[in-house]
C-alpha cells in the first residue's frame, strides 16, 4: 500500500492540484513568472517521499522500528531509479524544462551517497566490533541526528526571513518565495503541525484496531 501511494498515486495527485492550484485557482495571486517554478517544485516534492521524518513519526506513534526502516529503504531504493524519471515525465508534460542535471545530482547527493556510505560504516563498525558495538553507535547517533534535522528547518527558514517580510502574501499561500525551493522547504513547514495532530489521533484510537484484530482472529 505504502509503495502503491508512494508511487502511483501521490506524483501524479501532486501534479494535477499543482496545475489546478497553480495555474487555475491562485494564478492572479502569484507572480506569473513563477507559476512554472512553483508546479516544478510541488512535482519534486510529490516524488520524493520523506525518509528522516517517517522515523520521528514512526517513534511518536510506537510503530515498528524495523518495519519502518524496511519501509524506508525500500523507498529509497525505488527513489534512485524512479525520482528523476517521474520528475522528469511530470515536468515535461506541464512543459517545464527538465533540469536533469540537477535531478541527478540530488539524486547521488541525498540518496546515493548517503546509502553507500552508512552501508560500509555499517559493516566496518559490525566485523570490527559487533553488533553491540553497532547498536551503541546508533544510540549516540539518534539524539544527533535529530538535531541535525531541526538545525536545517532553522537554516531553512532563516535564510529566508527577508523574503517572509518582502512579500507576506506569497508567504501566506505557501511558506516561502522562491520558486522551486518555495514549494519543496514548505512541505516541512506544513507536515510538523499536521502530523503532530495525526500521531495524536493514531495514537488514540489504536484500540479500535486492536479490538478489530481480536475479533477477526476469534472468528478463524
Amino acid at each position: 500500500m505504502t509503495l502503491f501511494v508512494n508511487w502511483a498515486v501521490k506524483p501524479f495527485s501532486m501534479a494535477l492540484l499543482a496545475w489546478l492550484f497553480i495555474y487555475g485557482l491562485f494564478s492572479d495571486w502569484l507572480p506569473a513568472d513563477q507559476h512554472d517554478a512553483y508546479v516544478a517544485g510541488l512535482i519534486i516534492l510529490a516524488a520524493a517521499p520523506c525518509t528522516a521524518m517517517v522515523f520521528v513519526w514512526s517513534n511518536l506513534t510506537g510503530g515498528e522500528p524495523n518495519f519502518t526502516l524496511t519501509q524506508v529503504a525500500l523507498n529509497d531504493v525505488i527513489m534512485i531509479f524512479a525520482f528523476a524519471p517521474i520528475v522528469g515525465l511530470l515536468l515535461g508534460l506541464a512543459a517545464i524544462t527538465v533540469p536533469w542535471d540537477t535531478l541527478f545530482l540530488s539524486v547521488v547527493l541525498y540518496i546515493v551517497f548517503p546509502v553507500i556510505l552508512a552501508h560500509f560504516w555499517r559493516k566496518r563498525v559490525l566485523d570490527r566490533d559487533g553488533d553491540a558495538a553497532l547498536q551503541r553507535l546508533l544510540g549516540r547517533l539518534q539524539p544527533l541526528s535529530l538535531l541535525a534535522l531541526l538545525v536545517t528547518l532553522v537554516l531553512l527558514f532563516g535564510f529566508q526571513g527577508e523574503q517572509i517580510i518582502a512579500q507576506p502574501l506569497i508567504i501566506a499561500l505557501f511558506g516561502f518565495s522562491s520558486g522551486a525551493a518555495l514549494a519543496t522547504v514548505v512541505g516541512v513547514l506544513v507536515e510538523v503541525p499536521v502530523m503532530l495532530p495525526v500521531a495524536k489521533i493514531v495514537n488514540r484510537s489504536k484500540g479500535w484496531y486492536e479490538r478489530g484484530l481480536t475479533r477477526g482472529g476469534a472468528d478463524v
